[in-house]
């Protein structure tokens, strides 16, 4: 029986018993994730706020590859034992009198070197720090030697970063244009307008938290953030295809409304979108683990960082911010309106006829219960009144 008004109908007897895995598995509607969705909107607006903050007023940590600036390399191995990123940048702030931009080991065993960035130097200034590194930490080249020659530079104009910054732009955008054509003809306007806002924030939250912890900006990073797009807008595909199947010739139908149906596909899609999310991210996790803590490297840890944070993003706005604004599209349309109260409609009149159904069985339990208290007071009078044998006068005759 349908629920009353204004109330989604009840989930299955199963749905809500159980743990939550079975619930999940199961997928019958037990949460109500479109139906709290304003809440959703209030957290996904305040992330959205401070990133937004901490992207004007914090700004970026620009690599060197945007910034431009002067980068040193040199062997990780010396006379005097192993060269420590800590060691070469004490180094370099002594002999130069100021701080290098970050120093770090990349690599592992005989080919780890150590790498040191700063803004731009002169000739004067690199040939000075050159010197101070070789006299201090004696780096062995590959002759196995201690070498001056084994310490290189290289310097890197801002004008390069500019250039794949004004790159990925352009890709972002065309890609972007063409998902959204696509989504249109695909499935429906309000779905390509959801999943575009819905990828939009992932880029947002992606960002700010860069901004937020600090992380380096890299061309890693860039490339990073355009791979996320992709995952992104898969997972939001494939719920979009449940609440399309879902919503097949629902205007002609009474069961439920198009929240409640869009409810439905989230909960059928829910387990696929956690498993799917987590097998994604294992090799992220992999990279950054591999990347960062064993060979050291800049690239991929720049690399796993971005793509950890945005598919985290990703997966949170796919399911908890795209259906929901797609909810909120669709009931612009007055036929959804009309349908929803239909819906209204018909389970006040189911209630209606419960409640009816429930009061007159009431009133027939009282006419049995004054039927039987009726009948008992009969039978209690009937024995109370049964004839007495009667006693008849003397027949007058004498007995002799």
């Amino acid at each position: 029986m349908s629920s009353p008004a204004g109330n989604p109908p009840a989930p299955a007897s199963g749905a809500k018993k159980g743990s939550v895995f079975h619930r999940l598995y199961v997928g019958t509607g037990a949460f109500d994730i479109v139906g709290k969705r304003k809440r959703w909107y209030l957290f996904f607006a305040g992330l959205v706020l401070v990133c937004l903050a901490s992207m004007v007023f914090r700004g970026f940590n620009l690599g060197i590859e945007f910034e431009g600036g002067t980068q040193l390399q040199l062997p990780a191995h010396g006379t005097h034992g192993t060269i420590t990123a800590d060691q070469a940048k004490q180094v370099f702030a002594d002999a130069l009198g100021q701080q290098a931009s970050s120093a770090q080991t990349v690599g592992v065993g005989n080919a780890a070197t150590v790498q040191i960035r700063s803004e731009a130097l002169d000739e004067t200034d690199v040939s000075k720090v050159k010197q101070a590194l070789f006299d201090r930490l004696q780096p062995i080249g590959s002759n196995g030697q201690p070498s001056v020659q084994a310490i290189s530079d290289s310097a890197v104009s801002a004008s390069w970063g500019g250039e794949i910054s004004r790159q990925a732009l352009i890709a972002l955008a065309v890609f972007m244009v063409l998902v959204t054509v696509f989504l249109a003809i695909y499935f429906e306007r309000w779905m390509a307008v959801a999943a575009l806002i819905s990828l939009v924030h992932d880029i947002v939250v992606t960002a700010g938290v860069y901004s937020l912890v600090g992380f380096e900006v890299t061309p890693a990073t860039v490339i990073g953030l355009l791979t996320i797009l992709g995952f992104s807008l898969y997972d939001t595909v494939v719920v979009f295809d449940k609440v399309k199947e879902n919503a097949r010739g629902l205007l002609g139908l009474t069961r439920r409304t198009y929240a409640e149906t869009a409810n439905l596909a989230l909960n059928q899609t829910l387990m696929r979108s956690i498993n799917t999310s987590v097998i994604a991210l294992l090799p992220v996790l992999g990279l950054l683990i591999v990347g960062y803590l064993l060979l050291g490297s800049g690239t991929l840890q720049d690399l796993a960082l971005v793509q950890l944070t945005g598919m985290l993003a990703g997966v949170m706005s796919s399911l908890f911010l795209a259906t929901p604004l797609l909810v909120d599209l669709k009931m612009r349309d007055p036929r959804y309106k009309q349908q929803a109260e239909r819906v209204r409609a018909r389970r006040a009149n189911l209630a209606r006829k419960a409640e009816q159904e429930a009061a007159g069985e009431d009133v027939e339990d009282e006419q049995e219960k004054a039927y039987a208290t009726a009948a008992s007071g009969s039978s209690r009078a009937t024995k109370n009144t049964r004839p007495q044998p009667r006693r008849g006068r003397p027949s007058g005759k004498r007995k002799r």
